[in-house]
């Protein structure tokens, strides 16, 4: 098990010198300017594109500019800025319900640990980490459909379930590279290793891929 896992952080070490080759500035792809508007945005990207919340966001942040504008907004208003991301009406609840813990809770703050940031509506690990990663500078392991399948393709782990993944992940990525190497499986899982039709024969990382498809 210890020899396996040992593997695994060699391997891991290897992934991330071509992720830094490949993509050095590897980023969040949500645009956001405070800790706010990223908390919001990664709740509209639930099974949403991050392109598609970009196209949002601009109008929705003029609009609702601080975290009160958000805890007081109209329900149908803000549902409208939002209604092209999908499941409109609960991300309006949610987002709604979150600003208003943020003021009763946090002194419309967002706050800095997960045992806070997931007390919030429509908060779960994913969005915790992303926020406390990008704006906090905590690591931690954000699980999306990117991590979830390279990192089983990869054989960084078997596990499906997110949770279970960001455990396996914790063990073996170094903390201080954690939130860059989440970037870098979505750049990576967008350009080479697709759903669908990944393209193996010109991905960087085919030699230390156990999985040809």
């Amino acid at each position: 098990m210890m020899e396996n896992l040992e593997k695994k952080k060699k391997k891991v070490l290897e992934i991330i010198k071509i992720f830094d080759e490949v993509y050095g500035d590897a980023d969040c792809t949500l645009d956001y300017t405070s800790a706010l508007q990223l908390l919001i945005a990664t709740q509209l990207a639930a099974q949403c594109t991050d392109a598609r919340v970009n196209l949002v966001t601009p109008a929705l942040f003029e609009r609702y500019k601080t975290v009160q504008d958000f805890a007081e907004a109209d329900p149908e208003e803000l549902s409208e800025y939002i209604r092209s991301t999908g499941f409109f009406r609960n991300k309006t609840k949610n987002i709604i319900g979150c600003c208003q813990k943020l003021i009763s809770d946090f002194d419309g703050e967002v706050p800095q640990t997960m045992e806070e940031l997931l007390t919030l509506p429509g908060v779960g690990r994913k969005t915790a980490n992303l926020v406390l990663g990008d704006v906090f500078g905590i690591p931690g392991i954000v699980v999306d459909t990117h991590a979830t399948r390279l990192s089983n393709r990869m054989g960084l782990t078997t596990n499906k379930d997110p949770y279970k993944i960001e455990l396996d992940l914790l063990k073996i990525v170094p903390a201080e590279k954690q939130s860059h190497f989440c970037h870098c499986l979505v750049f990576h899982g967008r350009e080479y290793c697709d759903a669908r039709k990944p393209r193996c024969s010109e991905c960087p990382l085919s030699h230390i891929c156990p999985q040809k498809l």
